[in-house]
């Protein structure tokens, strides 16, 4: 191979991994700061882009979209400011009804919901219930043990999808 090629990759394969490392560690530390109960990730791309992108996600994997409320444009149809604010609300009825057959007041906080936001540094965040702390708040008590497992498998893995570089 020649030599420029040889040095081409390698500083490739370096920005790769610098670019994984920032990300991963931008990550971590929205996690650390996030609220209780709340799973937070930060997004390279704008309040928009990760909103089309979850909603390709959830389309992508048959999931039902059920609205999406932009706050934003709410606060400014009454004369106030704020930044991006949207919330995707979204779910599978097969996953979640079992879950309120466990504890109907598990309906209150179902179907899913994806927080995106623009923060004070004008970077993107967001954010959804962890499953777990759901099935301690309504008290599932070992019932729903294995649906919330794949609740927050797969919610980790639509949001990982929508925030990929």
């Amino acid at each position: 191979m020649h030599k420029s090629n040889v040095l081409g990759l390698g500083l490739m394969a370096l920005l790769t991994g610098l670019t994984a490392a920032y990300f991963f560690r931008a990550r971590a530390v929205a996690q650390a700061t996030a609220p209780t109960g709340l799973v937070v990730k930060s997004s390279p791309h704008s309040v928009d882009e990760t909103e089309t992108r979850f909603k390709k996600v959830l389309e992508a994997k048959g999931l039902n979209l059920f609205a999406t409320v932009e706050h934003d444009a709410n606060a400014a149809g009454v004369g106030l400011d704020l930044r991006p604010t949207r919330v995707v609300i979204f779910g599978n009825p097969k996953i979640g009804t079992p879950l309120m057959q466990c504890q109907q007041t598990m309906a209150i906080d179902l179907p899913q919901k994806l927080l995106i936001w623009e923060d004070e540094g004008g970077e993107t965040q967001l954010a959804y219930n962890d499953p777990q702390y759901l099935g301690g708040r309504h008290r599932l008590n070992g019932c729903g043990v294995e649906s919330l497992k794949t609740i927050s498998g797969a919610l980790n893995n639509l949001t990982n999808a929508a925030i990929a570089p």
